[in-house]
């Protein structure tokens, strides 16, 4: 229907036009053909009052040869007086003497009711005295202009009488034309509305019709009567494959929008209306360019029309790809053109999928490279300055200094070396390789590892205490790989420590497991840090963590307990009051779980 108003509204506006036009070109003519008869009248009617004061002036200068000047004025006022009472068209005449003094001027009752004249024509008068010509005064004219005026209204009025005719004659062959097309056009309409609505086999019967016209409405039923035979023998068949196509499209992995060649929206999957946070009512049958995103963007409208604007062929080979992002999701969105079995273009098809993970994973890998970069510039920045020193200057100091700059070095040297552990490790752990186990002291471990770190402790004047149950049994587990893994959960303590606070270490046992926890006092950590901080490359980076690292180490810890030795890793935090890490090693290890699962 909608298209049908648009239809009409433009023809209308073509009939308008044409009147406009007509009417247009119509009154110009008219305009051009009244203003060239005016003008010829008016020169006719110059004309002829140049005649008439020529004809005067002659006569004047006849009538008064020889007379007095008393004769001179009642000859010329008897002459005047006859002639204005005869032409009510010449409403004054004047003479004039050869000085310019007015002779006899009269006027007659038409020039008391203008007040003026419409035309003046003023004439010499010349007498011959002894073969010379000699000018004797003038001759002045004033005419009405009734005669040209009522000749021009006449003409005026007749020409647009017969220009109007035109006009409508014009304008009514016009409008029965359209009258005619229209008629034919709304017959074709009615049949093409019958079809959309499915009533195959609906025929037109066209009676008064142009040849061609018939010809079309002929073709027309033929296709009718063609399309109910095709709709009984082929759609329980078509409802079977669609139903099979959208089956499939509903079943997809990754969201899927299809849409028409109108940008409507056709199709879309359950996967595409959780990534979209839309209900299927809400974006069928509306254009996709309409939709907007978390931050209030037409997220598709620009890629839609680059993809319309890019010559089919070339997006066949090479789809349009790009991401948007709806509720911190970031979602990869592939455009591809959609055709028939016979290579006709029938729409677009949008390929949404969910790359949050990966973004995230791209983000933390840069921050990652970027906090190793520093990390391992300070150490190295640190041994290259004291070597140098030492190096240059090292005769000048004495033995406690040397001392000093040695330990320093070997600190440094230390820091650099646990750093590439934690590097080789991460890679190490993170492929499917074997880790030999073998029965180990978890006690050992834990003051092995206090041992190593007590002298970073005591920098911050910090205190670690070990409690530990009776009777820890001798358990199955890979001592370098625990032992780094603990470590790495006691310098995080000392990092994150204040200064003169408590360590607690405590290694408990019950009948399954062996658990080890690392209690500080320290800021603490955020809830919503608490369910990444074991990720990858994740790294709390607030006003209250400022310490720099490589953020691998507590993943690597996760990768060591849990991926190579069946165990479990936990952390319990609260913001201010410090925060407990730790993890369990189970007891009884099958042969199973001697190496990499």
């Amino acid at each position: 229907m909608k298209n049908q108003k648009i239809s009409l509204t433009t023809q209308n506006r073509l009939i308008i036009f044409g009147l406009v036009l007509s009417t247009v070109l119509i009154v110009a003519i008219a305009i051009f053909a009244i203003f060239n008869i005016q003008k010829k009248l008016n020169e006719g009617y110059q004309n002829f009052g140049q005649v008439i004061s020529k004809t005067l002036a002659i006569e004047s200068v006849e009538i008064t040869k020889g007379l007095t000047k008393k004769q001179i004025y009642n000859t010329l006022k008897s002459h005047t007086d006859s002639i204005l009472k005869s032409h009510d068209d010449i409403v004054f005449i004047e003479f004039k003497d050869a000085d310019g003094n007015i002779i006899y001027s009269g006027k007659n009752q038409n020039y008391n009711k203008l007040k003026r004249s419409n035309i003046t024509v003023t004439s010499p008068m010349n007498e011959e005295k002894s073969g010379e010509v000699k000018y004797a005064g003038s001759v002045t004219v004033g005419l009405s202009g009734n005669i040209i005026n009522q000749i021009s209204s006449t003409t005026r009025n007749s020409l647009m009488f017969v220009f109007t005719v035109a006009w409508v004659v014009f304008a009514f062959v016009i409008l029965i034309n359209t009258y005619l097309i229209t008629r034919e056009l709304r017959i074709l309409q009615e049949g093409v509305k019958k079809i959309s609505t499915k009533e195959f086999g609906y025929k037109i019967e066209g009676k008064d019709v142009s040849t061609e016209v018939q010809e079309l409405f002929n073709a027309f039923n033929d296709m009718s009567a063609r399309l109910h035979i095709y709709e009984e023998q082929n759609v329980e068949q078509l409802t079977l494959e669609r139903n099979k196509l959208e089956a499939v499209l509903l079943s997809i992995a990754n969201g899927v929008v299809v849409c028409d060649n109108n940008d409507n929206v056709v199709l879309v999957n359950n996967h595409a209306q959780k990534l979209l946070e839309v209900e299927e009512n809400q974006i069928l049958n509306t254009k996709i360019q309409q939709y907007i995103d978390t931050a209030g963007n037409y997220c598709f409208k620009d890629k839609i029309e680059e993809f319309k604007d890019t010559p089919i062929d070339i997006m066949e080979k090479k789809p349009i790809e790009f991401s948007i992002e709806v509720d911190n999701r970031v979602i990869k969105s592939v455009i591809s053109p959609m055709f028939t079995r016979n290579k006709d273009y029938v729409g677009y098809i949008i390929v949404l999928i969910d790359v949050t993970k990966e973004a995230e994973m791209d983000q933390m890998r840069a921050h990652f490279i970027s906090n190793v970069s520093h990390e391992l510039r300070t150490p190295v920045t640190v041994l290259r300055s004291y070597i140098d020193t030492l190096y240059n200057y090292g005769n000048e100091f004495d033995y406690e200094t040397q001392k000093e700059f040695i330990g320093t070095i070997n600190q440094e040297i230390i820091r650099l070396n646990n750093m590439v552990n934690d590097i080789l490790d991460f890679s190490r752990l993170e492929s499917n390789i074997e880790m030999q186990k073998s029965p180990n002291d978890m006690t050992a471990v834990v003051e092995n590892a206090v041992n190593q770190v007590q002298v970073l402790a005591n920098e911050h004047n910090l205190q670690i205490n070990i409690s530990k149950d009776d009777n820890i049994p001798i358990i199955m587990f890979n001592y370098d790989s625990i032992e780094r893994a603990f470590t790495n959960l006691l310098s995080n303590a000392i990092k994150y420590s204040p200064d003169n606070t408590r360590i607690d270490v405590k290694l408990t046992a019950d009948n399954e497991n062996v658990t080890v926890t690392v209690t500080d006092q320290g800021c603490g950590i955020a809830p919503e840090h608490i369910k990444k901080i074991f990720d990858r490359f994740y790294r709390v980076e607030n006003a209250t963590h400022t310490i720099k690292g490589t953020g691998i180490g507590l993943h690597l810890v996760k990768t060591t307990i849990e991926k190579h030795h069946n165990g479990k890793v936990f952390v319990e935090s609260q913001v201010g009051k410090g925060s407990t890490f730790g993890f369990s090693l189970p007891i009884n290890v099958t042969s199973k779980d001697t190496q990499l699962i």
